[in-house]
């Protein structure tokens, strides 16, 4: 028999002979962590491994994947199970507190609009935030949130990496609120749109918020509506767009103090070549400041909408109106309420057929502009794409009304249109009316207050009879008392092909004290041909118990949901 020596010699013989090298190799192997050792060393790359080295590995390989089953493999499924069981009860948690609201839970938006939050609904949601860690938009406009709740809610933002949107109007944010959102936002990698709106601590004080704002922003849209900013704020702000590069919607109206400071905000517009939308409705703007905004117009070719309405710039814009020709993309403008003189308008005339993108254009309560109006009203018959056109409360002359009634034909993509509180249209109505002599794309038509008599009533029954008007959804004739109740039932009578007409609005003016017992009935019957309407205007007129009985009776027997307003 054989020695354990013996034995033992022969299997050291059997295997291959080591060189002092592949043991010093092997000892340095043996030695690291797993991670060390993967991928293997440089060194060891250039050794060719040894059958049994190989067998050794795979038999390691084997060894771990053996381990891994099935106890191993059934505790990873029992892991994986509790974290979607947890997850689950998160969210359920979520879906409670908006269930408690009456608001609908999603993952990637929460909407707590106008809930009437207190101390506890915020804490509570504060805590929830962790479990929503897709969250894209959150909208908590409308609430009057308790003092330090917004640092509580900013505190846990973090866990919302995602988050793009964020509206916080009206939420009655104190000073010491304003540099925890501005801490808030540098933390929201992904911030796009941000809506600080109705806020009046942000006067005085938007740079505890601006200077916050960090290189290479992401966000691309900012609301501080009524907000109470001032000059200063201006300047705070226009510091901050070289770093908001992003930026594609400034809205700054309604902050009638922010006026001089934003002749440095013009200047910096360079550095948000991006921008689409400028509201600067009510801004105190003048003649001087609204010409640097022209010249700041180079800056911005990307530009489709700028309002800026209700700022006193009459004499001023008509070299504003050269620069605009920077903006050719330029879709919506509108310059409604500033009084704009002859000059101003006729300098817009030039340009306006070079805006070939131009769909909106608001010129209303400009009330000098009548006599020259009717040379721009002439050059939009040259806007392909034009859409939209209020010239309310204008001083139209007969000339004007004219002009217009030429051009509309060449509107082939007219869906607005409002002449409203312009007198000189009554009588001459159906002048205009008959070239809409084809079907029309019209969906809004205002004419409120213009005088009308018995005549342009007949005129627009007989055109919406002919079918020239069966696209339109909304009709407002209030404060048209120059029509008689003989006049009103016959176009009551008369009046049809108004199947997608939604809204009607018939009031008179206040004090008027008329009855509306002559056509009650031809209303009834008319309200069977207008089968989409869901509001009708009655304001001012004197309705007796019996005659709203007699309304709500129709709705009733007819299966229909008309709101009337008395």
């Amino acid at each position: 028999m054989e020695s354990t020596d013996s034995k033992h010699h022969k299997k050291e013989n059997g295997k291959r002979s080591r060189s002092p090298f592949d043991l010093i190799v092997n000892q340095i192997w043996s030695n690291k962590s797993f991670v060390e050792r993967w991928p293997q060393s440089s060194v060891s790359r250039f050794f060719k491994q040894s059958e049994n080295s190989l067998k050794s590995g795979n038999s390691t390989s084997k060894n771990e994947l053996e381990g891994m089953s099935p106890d191993s493999e059934t505790d990873k499924n029992k892991h994986t199970l509790s974290d979607v069981e947890d997850t689950a009860g998160k969210w359920e948690q979520v879906a409670e507190f908006m269930d408690k609201l009456g608001k609908k839970p999603d993952h990637k938006c929460l909407n707590l609009n106008n809930c009437q939050l207190t101390t506890n609904d915020v804490v509570q949601f504060a805590a929830l935030l962790p479990n929503v860690p897709s969250l894209e938009e959150l909208d908590l406009s409308w609430n009057e949130l308790p003092g330090g709740a917004l640092k509580l809610l900013c505190s846990h933002l973090q866990h919302t990496p995602q988050l793009r949107v964020l509206e916080l109007a009206s939420c009655q944010l104190s000073r010491l609120d304003i540099p925890t959102l501005g801490d808030s936002v540098q933390l929201l990698v992904n911030i796009e749109k941000l809506d600080l709106s109705w806020n009046s601590e942000l006067g005085g004080n938007l740079s505890l918020f601006a200077q916050k704002l960090e290189m290479h922003s992401t966000l691309k849209i900012l609301k501080l509506v009524g907000c109470n900013l001032t000059a200063e704020d201006g300047v705070a702000l226009g510091k901050a767009l070289s770093v908001t590069t992003n930026l594609e919607v400034l809205d700054l109206s309604m902050n009638g103090s922010i006026g001089c400071g934003l002749a440095i905000l013009f200047q910096e517009l360079r550095h948000v070549p991006h921008l689409q939308v400028l509201k600067l409705r009510n801004c105190g703007l003048t003649q001087d400041s609204v010409q640097m905004l022209g010249i700041a117009l180079n800056y911005v070719p990307e530009m489709k909408k700028m309002v800026l309405s209700c700022n006193g710039i009459g004499g001023g814009f008509k070299e504003t109106a050269t620069h605009l020709l920077n903006v050719t993309q330029l879709q919506v403008f509108e310059i409604h309420e500033c009084t704009l003189t002859e000059d101003d308008v006729s300098a817009l005339t030039q340009i306006i057929p070079l805006l070939k993108n131009l769909q909106v254009l608001n010129l209303a309560l400009n009330k000098n502009i009548g006599h020259t109006v009717k040379h721009l009203i002439a050059r939009i018959r040259f806007l392909p794409k034009f859409k939209n056109l209020n010239v309310s409360s204008c001083n139209l002359t007969k000339e004007s009304i004219v002009e217009l009634a030429d051009t509309l034909p060449h509107l082939t993509e007219l869906e607005t249109l409002d002449l409203s509180w312009n007198k000189s249209l009554g009588g001459n109505l159906g002048e205009l009316l008959q070239m809409l002599q084809n079907e029309t794309r019209l969906r809004v038509l205002k004419l409120c207050s213009c005088n009308l008599t018995g005549h342009d009533m007949a005129a627009l029954a007989s055109l919406s009879s002919a079918g020239f008007l069966s696209s339109l959804e909304m009709l407002h004739l209030t404060y048209n008392n120059t029509v008689d109740d003989q006049s009103w039932m016959m176009f009551l009578q008369e009046i049809n092909g108004l199947k997608l007409l939604s809204e009607l609005d018939i009031g008179i003016m206040p004090l008027s004290h008329r009855e509306c017992s002559l056509w009650l009935t031809d209303l009834l019957h008319a309200l069977s041909r207008f089968p989409s309407l869901v509001e009708l205007g009655m304001h001012h007129w004197v309705i007796t118990a019996s005659q709203r009985e007699r309304l709500a009776t129709f709705n009733k027997n007819n299966n229909r949901n008309i709101h009337f307003t008395y």
